[in-house]
């Protein structure tokens, strides 16, 4: 076959630290997920049961319509690039780009409303970015080699 087919033999083999982050990024991920779909279906439980504070939920509950939507911009498109990642495709760049757009929305919203940044800290939302611009970087070395495709 030839490149113009796509043919498999045309990509670099995956290196064994390629499988390595790309399942330890659907877990990390993965785990975005069920927390954002926990805090959809069960709500002030969910967050009771994992330790958050009254003033925690309650800042949870106040969250604006606007700021779910790019809490789910940032988890699902985490998600979506580690499955992409997995299956070795250069889109995953572009779902974890998307996604770092959530996260640092997240980090904005945060930093925005000091009660919130008080209440919740940044610690965790900056790690989050962290890992997104980290995924990126390295979904970007991996096309550059052409392992993804």
């Amino acid at each position: 076959m030839t490149a113009a087919t796509g043919s498999s033999a045309d990509h670099a083999a995956a290196p064994l630290h390629f499988w390595i982050v790309a399942v330890a990024s659907l877990l990390w991920n993965g785990f975005g997920g069920f927390d954002y779909t926990m805090s959809h279906l069960q709500g002030e439980a969910y967050y009771r049961q994992a330790g958050m504070t009254d003033a925690q939920v309650a800042l949870m509950a106040a969250y604006p319509s606007w700021m779910h939507a790019v809490w789910a911009v940032g988890v699902w498109g985490s998600v979506a690039g580690s499955l992409l990642l997995l299956f070795r495709s250069r889109w995953a760049v572009h779902a974890f780009a998307l996604s770092f757009l959530g996260a640092a929305g997240n980090v904005a919203y945060t930093v925005a409303m000091p009660v919130a940044a008080k209440e919740m800290g940044l610690a965790m939302p900056l790690v989050i970015v962290a890992v997104c611009l980290l995924l990126i970087v390295y979904a970007r070395a991996m096309a550059k080699r052409g392992v993804l495709r």
